[in-house]
């Protein structure tokens, strides 16, 4: 393999960081220790780098949205609910314009009122160029879930108008991602580096501390306006831990209480010394993103060679490596959902037909299709990417499909997957290891899959996927607003984009978590996102 990795903390530096604040720490008491699969602390500007994780950790915790999700439950896939709004509707003489009315108890940790001026201002970091606090890095971060706006504003103190320029559904599952941070605490930082010394969000916990790469250290929000979600916790401290072996050696030396993704080989030694092994099915997808288009022609153009790769894949036997800690994919949603649909393609385990589709596209044993994948050693959802990437190589050579790798720290692999296939710096890559949300129809579809969204750093990451049928049926999605039209839009998009196998699509994840039995209260919630206010330490 071809690697291209920055410099990581080794297992053994980061465990004497986690040492520092081990089980003989005045902390200890009420004090969750958690071990992240990252290799630092996410920007906590409220719209936090690191993709997926960076939310889970640095966003949903401590900034808030106007819209949030019903969590703490995990029996169906939490739905976007009021928050900083306490109501919304869309306009009946003119549904591209939304109103939300914002609760009056809400405020910033600094005590200034979350008003509509405040929405405003943090709308104007993500979307005005002429705001001072406009930040192209924060636009990135948020590059799964940026809305075509055509204009916002303040109706009145406590009444915001969003207008989306034409009727777009999207919209309810984008706004959860629009997190609010203090206008007063950036004004007196003066830009965002200095903010960051001191960071001021809006949510369930403040922040305390941040020590780059070593932890972040959150406490719970008192004056919090949901007196149902004040943490139960005193304190979080989350610790980067990117080597998985380091994460589930911590928590048996008993370094942290808490730690994501552990190595499925370590989970029987997890149980045996009476760890908690917690998990749920969740729509989070282990795919590959495709190079379907852009500056360089590839093998991966050829519809032949994206499903014999797709037939190539065993994926009962990935899982098996996994210890059955993950489900095998056959599309890019759970095949429960009321999106999966009837695809033409059947995907299975089918090296034959493989091997005669790659034929067929002018492939051989003396000329195999070749490409080169990015991935990186972990990260946000990123499961176990090195020995799943080896499983699925020796795979594809047997099918005469040679891939090489080009191994990337994670978030040096976002920037590469946001800067897409058009970009000439990315004309080596063919294409990007990088899990994903299936949840809702913007970011599990629009954004990966319609033309409009073609990665080109500014927002969308879709790889060059310019389907005239998927398109429509995706701004039809957009102007719908009934739940069953558009779930048949939605399937029939799914069927058309599986038939043309514009993915590889290898596992679903099962959000593995492992706790100490001290640790109570954590609920899998069916979704990417966590809400950490119900854990507690008995």
């Amino acid at each position: 393999m071809h690697s291209s990795v920055r410099n990581l903390l080794s297992g053994a530096a980061v465990l004497a960081v986690v040492g520092l604040m081990g089980p003989g720490s005045a902390e200890a008491a009420g004090t969750l220790r958690f071990g992240i699969n990252i290799s630092d602390i996410p920007a906590a500007t409220c719209t936090p780098t690191h993709g997926g994780a960076g939310f889970r950790f640095m966003g949903w915790t401590i900034c808030d949205g106007l819209l949030y999700y019903d969590m703490n439950q995990n029996d169906t896939i939490p739905v976007e609910i009021p928050w900083i709004a306490e109501s919304y509707e869309v306009l009946k003489d003119d549904p591209a314009k939304w109103v939300f009315k914002l609760r009056r108890d809400a405020k910033f940790h600094d005590g200034t009122p979350i008003n509509a001026e405040a929405v405003v201002w943090n709308f104007d970091k993500l979307h005005n160029t002429d705001a001072p606090q406009y930040d192209k890095t924060q636009v990135g971060a948020n590059g799964c879930c940026m809305m075509n706006i055509k204009g916002y504003r303040a109706i009145d103190e406590w009444t915001f108008e969003l207008d989306t320029g034409v009727p777009n559904s999207y919209t309810l599952n984008r706004l959860p991602y629009y997190r609010m941070a203090s206008p007063t605490a950036w004004k007196k930082a003066g830009s965002w580096l200095e903010f960051l010394k001191n960071p001021v969000g809006s949510g369930a916990f403040k922040v305390e501390e941040i020590v780059p790469r070593e932890r972040a250290v959150l406490v719970p929000n008192k004056d919090y306006w949901n007196k149902d979600k004040i943490s139960k916790l005193d304190k979080m401290i989350l610790i980067p831990i990117p080597d998985h072996n380091a994460r589930a050696a911590a928590l048996l030396s008993g370094d942290v209480d808490m730690i994501e993704v552990p190595p499925p080989d370590t989970i029987p030694k997890l149980e045996k010394a009476g760890m908690q092994i917690i998990t749920n099915k969740y729509p989070h997808i282990w795919p590959w993103f495709l190079r379907v288009g852009g500056n360089k022609k590839t093998p991966l153009t050829d519809v032949r060679v994206r499903q014999a790769i797709n037939l190539c894949v065993n994926r009962d036997g990935i899982v098996q490596m996994l210890n059955g800690y993950a489900l095998p994919a056959y599309g890019h949603v759970l095949p429960d959902s009321p999106w999966f649909g009837n695809p033409t393609f059947k995907i299975s385990y089918d090296p034959d037909e493989a091997r005669k589709l790659v034929k067929e596209a002018g492939y051989g044993p003396g000329n195999p299709a070749k490409f080169t994948m990015a991935i990186s050693h972990g990260g946000s959802g990123q499961m176990q990417p090195l020995p799943m990437n080896e499983f699925i190589q020796q795979n594809l050579k047997d099918c005469n499909i040679e891939v090489d790798f080009e191994i990337m720290e994670w978030q040096a692999m976002r920037a590469v997957r946001n800067k897409g296939p058009f970009d000439p710096a990315n004309d080596r890559i063919d294409g990007i290891n990088n899990s994903w949300g299936t949840a809702n129809a913007a970011s599990g579809f629009e954004t990966l899959f319609a033309s409009w969204k073609i990665a080109r750093g500014k927002g969308g990451v879709n790889w060059g996927v310019d389907d005239p049928i998927v398109d429509d049926l995706l701004k039809k999605v957009m102007v719908t607003f009934d739940a069953k039209k558009t779930d048949e839009l939605l399937t029939k998009a799914h069927e058309r984009i599986v038939d043309q196998a514009y993915w590889l699509w290898v596992a679903y994840d099962i959000n593995v978590h492992a706790a100490a039995p001290k640790v109570k209260g954590f609920v899998p919630e069916i979704s990417w996102s966590k809400d950490f206010t119900s854990i507690y330490i008995e």
